[in-house]
C-alpha cells in the first residue's frame, strides 16, 4: 500500500523547512518532544492553488484521501463564553460537530468558528491549519482512525506545502484527546 511520500517528488524532513512553515507550526517543531522522532516529521512543497484535499488528491491520486487529515477549528458556546477546538479527522469524512465535539466542551451549542477568528488566533492561513503549533489552551480533538493511520497527509500552517506525520504523533501533541467517532461518514 502507498503512503503519502510516494505521491511526491520530494520529501524533506520538516525540521529543515522551518523557513517555509508559519511561526507557531516551526516553533513547534523546534521544540518537539514526542516519542515520534522529530526527523520522522517530513514536508512537501505543493502548489497554493491546490491546498484543498479535492484538489491534491485530483492531482496527485485518489489513495491519498484515505491517507489525508483535515483539520478544521471549531466554536463551542455556553453561558455566554466560546471555546475554541480543533479536531482532527480523516478527509473522507467530517466532524461530528453537533454531537461527539459538542459533549467533549460541554458545550450548549456547537459550530464552525469564523474563518477569521480561526487563522487570526492560530496564526495560520484558511486551508492549511494544521494540528502542530495550536494555541495552548485550545482543545485539541483527534479521531481514532487518524491516529490508526501509518502516515496522515496534514495542513503545514500554509496552503504552500502539506506535513506528513505519523498518525500516533497526532495523539502526543498539546492538549490533545483521542476520540472514537469524531470523524463521520
Amino acid at each position: 500500500m502507498p503512503v503519502p511520500m510516494d505521491a511526491f517528488d520530494e520529501v524533506r524532513p520538516a525540521v529543515e523547512c522551518l523557513d517555509l512553515l508559519p511561526e507557531p507550526v516551526a516553533a513547534a517543531i523546534r521544540a518537539w518532544g514526542g516519542s515520534v522522532p522529530v526527523e520522522e516529521l517530513r514536508h512537501v512543497d505543493t502548489d497554493p492553488a491546490i491546498a484543498d484535499t479535492a484538489l491534491l488528491v485530483e492531482r496527485h491520486g485518489p489513495w491519498l484521501l484515505e491517507q489525508s487529515a483535515n483539520c478544521v477549528v471549531v466554536a463551542g458556546k455556553r453561558g455566554g463564553e466560546t471555546t475554541l477546538a480543533a479536531c482532527v479527522v480523516l478527509s473522507h469524512t467530517r466532524v461530528d460537530v453537533n454531537g461527539v465535539v459538542r459533549r467533549q466542551l460541554g458545550a450548549r451549542k456547537a459550530s464552525f468558528a469564523p474563518m477569521d477568528k480561526a487563522v487570526g488566533d492560530s496564526g495560520m492561513e484558511y486551508g492549511g491549519i494544521t494540528p502542530i503549533g495550536l494555541p495552548a489552551d485550545w482543545p485539541l480533538f483527534v479521531d481514532a482512525a487518524v491516529v490508526d493511520t501509518p502516515y496522515a497527509l496534514i495542513g503545514s500552517g500554509s496552503r504552500r506545502g502539506k506535513l506528513i506525520v505519523p498518525g500516533k504523533a497526532l495523539a502526543e501533541l498539546p492538549g490533545a484527546t483521542v476520540l472514537d467517532g469524531l470523524g463521520i461518514a
